[in-house]
């Protein structure tokens, strides 16, 4: 059970990383209205956020 729950907030990690570094590769594809740049910085914290709980599962 302990290995399940390591891949799971491994896999966590990953896509919090992968949304800090395509962010506004995801926004242009999500979302078409004008202010891109406040939906990338949005994803770029939730990504933040995803990564670093899914860091610390795996820590603790």
């Amino acid at each position: 059970m302990d290995i399940v729950i390591n891949i799971l907030a491994l896999i966590m990690a990953v896509i919090g990383v992968i949304m800090i570094y395509d962010a506004r590769i995801i926004t242009k594809k999500l979302f078409g209205f004008g202010d891109q740049n406040q939906a990338a910085w949005g994803l770029k914290i939730l990504g933040f956020i995803i990564a670093i709980i899914g860091a610390l599962i795996i820590y603790f």
